[in-house]
């Protein structure tokens, strides 16, 4: 066991010699700045380091994890890099089924989401789908403000309709702080919404599959998430405006 751990350490201090030297080659021979070229080689080093510790601590790991996937969660979540989904809910590769955009919107024309979606639903049989948006948001903070941001602008008009919807509720919140965050909340509730008026989700409720759609909100502040707990009842109050009959 002795001889078996120290073969490992030993095979592990030297790639990461092997990996650093090569990639110092690179960077004196290349027109890159030297900064950038350290930041960029952090990353393979990084993956270096951790397939080593995977295959030390679990020496079957990555074969298991190449046998297939049959995650239990949809999360569509905000692009923002301080709300990693494995991290903050204690979750490894395999467990979530992750779509991630700008400001975690559900929009019923976006073809990439609408994919993962059926995908997700029926080829993997997920059997939660949430939402989670953020504090703190810039693409929520964005949708606040008149000024032109570029083609983002377009993407975050229908959190723009939701301020506009909610205004007379938000207007009474003079902390900016705690109205970006009302917004947040209600954007979250309509792309909750959303989910309910999708063809695919909705064709799993109507084939009896087990589907539940949630929204959270993660505070940047604290690392803690908190369910917004979006009332089925809500859903129930539009669902005959909205609900599709699916062909038996």
């Amino acid at each position: 066991m002795i001889n078996t751990f120290l073969k490992n350490a030993q095979s592990l201090l030297k790639s990461q010699s092997l990996l650093s030297t090569r990639y110092a080659r690179f960077c004196a021979n290349s027109d890159s700045h030297h900064n950038s070229c350290a930041d960029y080689q952090k990353l393979l080093e990084g993956n270096d380091l951790y397939v080593r510790q995977r295959n030390f601590s679990d020496p079957t790991y990555f074969e298991r994890l190449a046998q297939g996937q049959s995650p239990k969660y949809l999360f569509i979540g905000c692009s923002d890099s301080r709300v990693p989904p494995n991290d903050l809910t204690q979750t490894g590769p395999g467990e979530l089924f992750i779509h991630r955009n700008v400001a975690n919107l559900v929009s019923p024309t976006d073809f990439n989401l609408n994919a993962v979606l059926e995908f997700a639903i029926h080829a993997i049989k997920v059997k939660h789908i949430i939402v989670m948006g953020h504090t703190r948001c810039g693409g929520v903070k964005a949708a606040t403000e008149d000024k032109h941001h570029g083609m983002i602008d377009q993407w975050l008009a229908p959190i723009r309709e939701v301020n506009h919807r909610y205004q007379e509720e938000l207007s009474k919140i003079q902390d900016e702080e705690q109205r970006l965050r009302r917004l947040t909340e209600l954007n979250i509730k309509e792309q909750v919404l959303n989910l309910c008026k999708n063809q695919f989700v909705q064709k799993a409720w109507a084939a009896g599959l087990q589907l539940e759609v949630h929204g959270w909100i993660c505070e940047i502040e604290t690392g803690r998430i908190i369910d917004l707990n979006v009332q089925q009842k809500e859903w129930k109050n539009m669902e005959n405006f909205f609900k599709l009959k699916f062909p038996m």
